[in-house]
């Protein structure tokens, strides 16, 4: 049978259409996942073609997933970062959705205060346990989408279910129509998606839902959860570890339009950025991230850093407020006590600064030489050095010149007798057996008592 794709616009068969495999033992992939070693990486060579949506956006799940993973957030903390990420996303709201808790009274003062804001982006979500309950509160709050935990590998089916493949699906499919019936869109998240049957169970159940979801006239949404970080972005990559075979498969075999096609990874790997942006490049409008890339274990995709990714792919940010970032990291580490580690990209401390003497040499040179791109227009971050016994007269100029804010004339050279001094007092802290980096402080009292030396 012959059938036009909506996403190729060219005729493809259709002939086929996959049923549950109700398997008696689960398929736990042994040979790609044997426990006692590191997971393989299976090759089949099948290339699947690159489609990138007309728009793409980023959904955020800080309030819930990274919520998980650290001490929970007042109200008024998550207000707060409720409106830096609407600040962050934009007028067209690239950070399109946020998801939030319900359980509690104060989960939902937060959705209440959240809302009275009046933003328009980015929406809120919820996640919520599959009662009927819950999508009651759903419903009666006036939230259109939920998320839906809905296990898709034998890992989970059996081994903490207990079920079969069959009466899992069954479960999900009841829990689905109680959506439909409350008139809420459900978000299907597809738990452990990396280690699923792809094509004996995740495919005919989502197409089970796209199904329900014509009957009751109401979309649904499909997350791919990628919950054990177990994705690769590589081309030509077996099912069920690649991310751009999971995406075409979801769209070419169970008709999953863009618009509701959703990835969600884990970091386990290292993969996390490098996985969400394969599925923008495969079909996917959506990828969901957290704040700083906080989330269970490893963490989730760094918001940050899909802003970034955002920007780069599609050649602008499109509106969004990067200035944001900074502003975000601060408020964690000053309001929530959260210890960024110095090194992360965009939000560490030291992730514009060198400490390497020749490194220091060329950004008092040329800024460009040593920088990714303008930290200091992009990010309100100012590219700047650590002073350590290997700055060399080049860090230490450089660091007094970005420190005084000094320009123009008023700049000095690592010739300046000022810094030939410190710079012998520097040496001599270390020949004496000092090993950690100079604090500003520090710094600052020593060049004070120099200045008025040279001055008198």
């Amino acid at each position: 049978m012959l059938e036009l794709s909506k996403k190729s616009n060219l005729l493809e068969q259709k002939s086929y259409r996959y049923q549950v495999q109700d398997v008696v033992d689960p398929n736990l992939y042994r040979d790609v996942y044997p426990y006692d070693q590191v997971p393989k990486v299976p090759f089949n060579h099948r290339r699947v073609p690159m489609g990138m949506p007309e728009e793409i956006w980023i959904t955020d799940t800080t309030m819930r997933d990274g919520q998980q993973s650290v001490e929970p957030y007042t109200v008024d903390q998550i207000v707060d970062l409720y409106k830096l990420m609407s600040r962050l996303g934009g007028p067209k709201g690239i950070i399109r959705q946020t998801e939030f808790f319900i359980y509690s009274k104060k989960d939902r003062e937060a959705v209440e205060r959240c809302r009275d804001l009046g933003l328009r982006f980015p929406e809120i979500t919820t996640w919520i346990r599959a009662t009927k309950e819950d999508f009651k509160l759903v419903r009666d709050l006036g939230i259109k989408e939920t998320g839906i935990l809905v296990s898709a590998s034998d890992y989970h089916i059996f081994k903490k279910l207990k079920m079969t493949r069959r009466e899992a699906m069954n479960t999900y499919l009841a829990t689905v129509a109680e959506a439909f019936e409350a008139g809420v869109m459900p978000r299907c998240h597809l738990e452990d998606i990396t280690r699923a049957d792809f094509y004996g169970f995740v495919v005919p159940f989502v197409n089970e839902l796209q199904r329900m979801a014509e009957d009751a006239g109401i979309p649904v949404k499909i997350r791919a959860c990628d919950t054990m970080g177990y994705g690769v972005p590589y081309t030509e990559v077996a099912l069920p570890r690649s991310v751009s075979g999971i995406i075409y498969g979801l769209q070419h075999y169970s008709d999953v339009p863009s618009e509701m096609l959703e990835w969600h990874g884990h970091n386990d790997f290292y993969k996390a950025v490098a996985n969400a942006s394969t599925a923008w490049l495969y079909g996917a409008c959506a990828v969901n991230c957290s704040l700083l890339g906080i989330g269970e274990r490893t963490g989730n995709i760094p918001l940050e850093a899909m802003v970034f990714e955002y920007a780069s792919l599609r050649g602008s940010l499109d509106g969004m407020d990067p200035t944001a970032i900074t502003d975000i990291a601060n408020y964690f580490k000053e309001n929530m006590g959260y210890d960024i580690p110095p090194m992360t990209p965009f939000v560490g401390k030291n992730f514009n600064v060198t400490r390497a003497g020749i490194h220091a040499d060329g950004l008092l040179k040329d800024e460009e030489i040593y920088n990714i791109f303008d930290t200091k227009t992009i990010l309100g971050r100012p590219a700047g050095v650590m002073v350590t016994k290997t700055s060399g007269l080049a860090g230490i100029a450089y660091w007094m010149n970005e420190h005084y804010g000094l320009s123009g004339d008023k700049m000095i050279d690592k010739r300046d007798p000022l810094a030939l001094a410190l710079k012998s007092w520097i040496d001599e802290e270390y020949e004496n057996g000092r090993q950690t980096a100079l604090s500003d402080s520090e710094l600052e009292e020593k060049i004070a008592e120099l200045s008025e030396k040279f001055s008198s």
